[in-house]
């Protein structure tokens, strides 16, 4: 392969799609470097921070990750929503990561076609974790688990659904392709693949620790929510990446200062570097559905309001002012009563500045 290709290959395909600029609204300013960042192999926790293994994982047939059929399945895919769909319907969790990993490579270097899929009504899970409703989740004194795992345990838990949240996105709607154009398919794609490599450092560090993802139970709202919008792309960006996702901008900093004052620094900084990740996840949100707004001759913040109230989704703060802004949600979207809530105005790296001086 001539040196050129194999230099475009390691780019994504966003690279060479055209995104309009919004009208009358500020997009985060990282937004365009994130699409056409090269592809992320740092899938593992290295000791100074990510970084990507030595040797390259081999799936075989006599071992790897669970069952082998998934990966035979989405070798022989033609499209990105097939491949979406086969991730969609792989149980084992980090399976479930290595695929989805595997699903964006190919579309890459592939340029597959986006294609055209039917989602499944819910995704492959594995065994354990028991799902609950969110009051039977149990504190951390009766876990079974240190505080620090605990954390990790819940955020594993939050990867591992937006894996499943992001693939959704693309194979749900991939019937819209004509509307939303192949940006939209491809923005989602990389936040799959980003959230993939998120759960594969929490797994990571759980083992370190002594334990794995399913050892305490975990609940079922955040699938809930995306089983609310499965009709309407409009809500489904209003509900997941500038609600949900938004809410682990707010729960970010407090996190990390949550880990380093139980002494845990390195799994402080495994969260830090996810939350500060998830600012390009909720830019993408607000980028898409502004503009779906446009497209439908309407006003963003009525939009984003009337949807709140038609799904019942309440917000709650206190907010991370800062970093919102930062991914592009006007705060107005969001905190009617500005003097009500009180802003979080550490960030992440402040957070760990104060600790390491």
């Amino acid at each position: 392969m001539p040196p050129l290709m194999k230099c475009l290959r390691l780019f994504t395909s966003s690279a060479f799609i055209d995104y309009p600029p919004l009208r009358h609204h500020s997009e985060w300013s990282g937004l365009q470097n994130w699409r056409r960042a090269p592809l992320n192999r740092r899938r593992i926790w290295g000791p100074n921070g990510p970084a990507e293994e030595e040797v390259e994982e081999e799936v075989t047939e006599s071992g790897g990750f669970g069952s082998q059929q998934p990966f035979r399945i989405l070798s022989s895919c033609s499209s990105l929503s097939e491949m979406g769909r086969v991730v969609l319907s792989t149980a084992d969790p980090l399976s479930k990561a290595e695929l989805s990993h595997m699903a964006y490579t190919r579309w890459i270097q592939e340029r597959l076609p986006i294609g055209v899929s039917d989602a499944p009504s819910h995704p492959a899970r594995p065994p354990k974790p028991h799902l609950v409703c969110p009051k039977e989740i149990p504190p951390p004194k009766t876990s079974g688990l240190p505080l620090n795992a605990y954390m990790l345990h819940n955020l594993s838990h939050v990867e591992l659904n937006a894996i499943d949240l992001a693939w959704d996105t693309v194979v749900r709607f991939s019937s819209h392709l004509d509307l939303l154009g192949e940006g939209f398919f491809a923005d989602f794609a990389r936040v799959a693949d980003d959230e993939s490599r998120h759960f594969c450092w929490c797994s990571q560090r759980l083992d370190e620790l002594g334990f794995r993802y399913g050892d305490m139970p975990a609940h079922n709202l955040l699938w809930r929510e995306c089983e609310k919008t499965s009709d309407n792309i409009a809500a489904r960006l209003a509900v997941i990446p500038l609600v949900q996702e938004a809410r682990g901008l707010d729960a970010g900093p407090r996190l990390v200062n949550k880990l380093v004052g139980f002494g845990d620094i390195r799994s402080s900084e495994i969260v830090s570097n996810i939350a500060e990740e998830e600012v390009a996840h909720v830019a993408v949100g607000v980028y898409w559905f502004v503009s779906i707004c446009q497209m439908m001759g309407r006003t963003p913040d009525s939009c984003f309001a009337e949807i709140l109230r038609e799904y019942g989704v309440e917000l709650k703060g206190p907010f991370n002012y800062k970093s919102r802004e930062e991914a592009g949600i006007p705060r107005q979207w969001y905190d009617e009563d500005e003097a009500s809530s009180k802003p979080i105005d550490e960030s992440l790296s402040q957070v760990l500045h104060t600790y390491n001086t």
